[in-house]
């Protein structure tokens, strides 16, 4: 397969994404590169049925496919990881609405984060909860999702000093992302509220709430 080619900003905003690149991990991983695509791309495989593949992972900009034990890359997967993808798939997993308690003891960061976007603190939860984001990959806890979808004016690095404590159910914001913690302890994320929508529960026929490509919506409480 060939690489996927380096893209202007321009050609990034495109729809149509080039075939990704991949490389094996291992003897039974393969780390696809698919960028901007990585939704459409774990859509597209997650609605197939490939008997080699025991799992699909996404991550960031890329893909971890876990083959089966002593299975080998059929040519028919070969063909769907060299076929391009629409970089933008339509909204099709499920919508949760998640209720949060913003500011005060649960929110420490909120009043902070809301001056640093000259806001105040009743624009910022109408900004952050006025949207619809995306569960782009799940990671650092199980259950952990990234939201894609947070307006511009409130990105915001992650703190300078990790917390060595943050309670689950505390939303946040890392950077681009929005995200909640499924469980407490040590984080870096800067917290605006608290939920207490369970996110991660082993006992659960499906531990993690929240799947990749499922859709959220923050509603103040």
């Amino acid at each position: 397969m060939q690489n996927a080619e380096m893209k202007s900003p321009e050609t990034k905003r495109q729809t149509v994404q080039p075939a990704p690149a991949w490389r094996w991990l291992g003897e039974r991983g393969l780390r696809v590169a698919t960028g901007e695509a990585t939704l459409a791309c774990y859509t597209m495989l997650s609605a197939q049925s490939f008997a080699e593949l025991e799992d699909v992972i996404p991550s960031d900009d890329s893909l971890l496919l876990v083959l089966r034990r002593g299975a080998t890359v059929s040519s028919r997967l070969r063909a769907a990881l060299a076929a391009p993808l629409s970089g933008t798939p339509a909204a099709s997993g499920k919508l949760h609405e998640i209720v949060v308690e913003y500011g005060g003891s649960v929110g420490p960061d909120l009043s902070r984060l809301a001056g640093q976007a000259g806001m105040d603190v009743a624009s910022y939860i109408h900004t952050h909860a006025a949207v619809e984001y995306t569960v782009a990959f799940l990671g650092f806890q199980p259950g952990f999702p990234y939201l894609r979808g947070l307006p511009p004016a409130l990105h915001a690095p992650r703190r300078a000093s990790p917390r060595l404590r943050v309670a689950a159910g505390s939303v946040a914001i890392g950077g681009v992302y929005a995200g909640i913690y499924p469980a407490g302890g040590p984080g870096g994320w800067q917290i605006i509220g608290r939920t207490i929508a369970v996110l991660f529960d082993p006992q659960r026929p499906a531990p993690a709430l929240l799947m990749p490509g499922d859709r959220v919506r923050f509603v103040p409480k």
